[in-house]
Parts: structure tokens; sequence; C-alpha cells
């Protein structure tokens, strides 16, 4: 059904088979049954948030308990269906799952791309910048770090042409979308 509607699918014997054969930030979402040989449906889903997998996840079972679909709904499912299911159902809560990756991949390269613009930072420049965006002044900057205010302003130059920031604003947003790297 999913294929008549274009959509590309993979399938697997196995949660650890799936686990072996994903390839990081791929584009789409699994479509999981609770009871599987292996590993089940709700480790399975565990395992994708301890891992961070990105593709958001559809619950698809004959067996499934309230209990089970609150907990999978708590880990952030997309959906939790009852066997047997329409097929409207099912290819409207695979469209939510593919809107889903789509935001969570977009929002997956963003923060790849600011952490590649702070990852050229020195130290000294990556203590100027998390002054910088608590909205310190360059005087208190210099006083917080002991160096110069014209230090601080060549240091402010350097971090603004390395990372490609517009202003302070659009610098804040980088180090927030990057903010592993900033200390």
């Amino acid at each position: 059904m999913l294929e008549q509607e274009g959509y590309l699918v993979n399938l697997f014997e196995s949660a650890e088979d799936f686990l072996a054969a994903y390839k990081t930030e791929q584009f789409g979402c699994a479509i999981i049954d609770i009871r599987m040989s292996g590993m089940s449906g709700m480790q399975l889903q565990e395992v994708i948030c301890e891992r961070n997998i990105l593709l958001p996840v559809i619950f698809l079972s004959g067996h499934g308990t309230i209990p089970m679909s609150v907990k999978a709904m708590k880990a952030k499912a997309v959906d939790f269906l009852t066997k047997p299911v329409s097929a409207k159902k099912l290819l409207n809560s695979v469209r939510i799952a593919i809107s889903e990756s789509d935001r969570i991949l977009a929002e997956s390269a963003k923060y790849r791309d600011a952490s590649l613009r702070l990852v050229g930072l020195t130290v000294r420049e990556r203590d100027v910048l998390a002054e910088a965006i608590q909205g310190n002044s360059n005087k208190e900057i210099a006083r917080h770090l002991n160096i110069s205010h014209r230090t601080v302003e060549i240091h402010k130059f350097k971090i603004m042409q390395k990372t490609g920031a517009l202003n302070l604003l659009d610098l804040a947003r980088i180090a927030h979308e990057g903010s592993s790297l900033v200390k």
C-alpha cells in the first residue's frame, strides 16, 4: 500500500537488522510492531532514543495496550495504531511522520552548520562569545576575562568573520544552535 502511494519501503526481519542497516540522518520514518523476533518494538524505540536516531516512529500492532501506547507516545512516537487499521489512517500517520522527519533533519542540518562555524574559534574567542551572548558590554567582557577593551573588540571582529554572523543577534542564534561547543 505504501509503495503504491510512492513511498520507498525497506523491510527488516528484526529490530537488530534495522539497526544494522540504519544510516545516520536517514530520511523517513520507522513503522514498528510491538512483537518482533529478538528485540521488542518498545525496546527498539528505547534504542532509537538512546542512539539519537532521527527517524520518527509509528507503532502498528495488534497486541498493543493502553499503557504501551502511553509509554510510546511519551517517548515521542508519532502514532500508535492498532490492527486492523484503515489505509487512510496509516497513510495520514506516515505523512505526519515524513513531515516530522523533514523538520528534524532540517533542524539537525542547522545545528551541524552552526557547530561547524563555531569549531574554528579559539578558546579565547569562545570565552568572548559566551560573554557577548549573555549581553555583556565590551568593557564588562574585558574586566571578566582580564583583557583589554580593544582585545575584546578584535576578538569580536574575528568571531563575526569566522561565523559569518551579521550582528550580535545572529551570532547568538548561531551560538545557541551550536551550543555544545560554546562554553
